[in-house]
């Protein structure tokens, strides 16, 4: 039997081979930050309540780098409910003191007040929120129902009756605790829901695997990746508060120093003849909470795949 000695035919290729399988390695792995970040960047209205976050920030912080009249000291009736002046651009209240300085300087009393109560208020409920939903069973039987307990209260009016009781001691703190002590329970919920979620995923069944501790688990693994909905109600549960502070001061209850609260509530009386002395304490207390919830808003959008596709 003969044996066919001749080559088989390879067809020639005109060029190099194309990569179909090439795997780009130069580019960053995408991700859920770096997603909602490149979304974004690219809202106007982002870099708007951004800005305006940013300038309330900076009036707290450093009031004299908008206003040298002293909000209180310099006051004189003989100025009472006047309107714009040289260096007074917004005017006199009806006690002859300056608007302007007034809403510079109450900017410190309410964002302080919302910061630390949003600070207590997250951290209260991260903690419960986390341990429920990881350990499950009878522990989150229990901080479920303590939480719902908290949950049916309203929590503005917990901290009139915080702030009644300890009327005495009304300082920022006070306000700051009575306020964020009766807020976390909707924070917990969301957090709960959220570590149901994250404890399913393979990366933690992995961590068991390993030997870790199912705390170490939790602290380096579950809570780090169910933390984006907690930054988002962050961002609005801050405004809420600050609404909150205003409320009890416009209610006689909050703090007895400087806040836009007070000012609002000061100029109730005087409404009909010099209205600017309650609108314009009104507008910078509108125009933060917008900021806050509008951040919050576009923060939760960014980060949620589903909500970017649909742009």
């Amino acid at each position: 039997m003969s044996v066919d000695n001749s080559s088989h035919y390879v067809a020639p290729v005109a060029g190099p081979a194309p990569a179909t399988d090439a795997v780009r390695v130069s580019g960053k792995p995408a991700s859920l930050w770096r997603d909602g970040w490149r979304d974004l960047r690219r809202r106007p209205l982002f870099w708007i309540s951004l800005a305006v976050v940013a300038l309330v920030l900076l009036m707290a912080v450093w009031p004299t780098l908008f206003t040298q009249t002293p909000p209180n000291d310099g006051c004189e009736l003989a100025n009472s409910n006047e309107g714009p002046a040289p260096g007074h651009p917004l005017g006199f209240t009806f006690q002859g003191c300056d608007i302007y300085a007034r809403i510079v300087w109450g900017a410190r009393t309410s964002l302080s007040v919302g910061l630390l109560s949003t600070i207590i208020g997250s951290g209260i409920g991260l903690i419960m929120g986390a341990i429920a939903g990881y350990y499950g069973g009878w522990l989150d039987a229990l901080l479920s129902r303590i939480g719902d307990i908290f949950f049916s209260i309203p929590y503005v009016l917990a901290a009139v009756v915080v702030m009644t009781v300890f009327s005495q001691y009304r300082n920022v703190f006070t306000l700051a605790l009575a306020i964020g002590g009766f807020a976390w329970a909707s924070t917990a919920r969301v957090v709960r829901a959220e570590i149901l979620r994250v404890r399913q995923a393979e990366f933690v069944t992995a961590s068991t695997a390993l030997g870790l501790s199912r705390f170490r688990i939790l602290i380096k693994h579950v809570i780090p990746n169910a933390i984006a909905p907690l930054l988002v109600l962050t961002t609005l549960s801050l405004a809420a508060a600050i609404v909150a502070e205003a409320t009890l001061t416009f209610l006689g209850v909050g703090i007895d120093g400087m806040s836009w609260g007070r000012d609002i509530s000061n100029a109730q009386t005087s409404l009909r003849v010099a209205p600017m002395s309650l609108i314009y304490p009104s507008i910078a207390l509108t125009l933060t909470v917008l900021a806050f919830i509008m951040l919050g808003e576009l923060i939760r959008d960014a980060l949620d795949p589903r909500a970017r596709a649909s742009r």
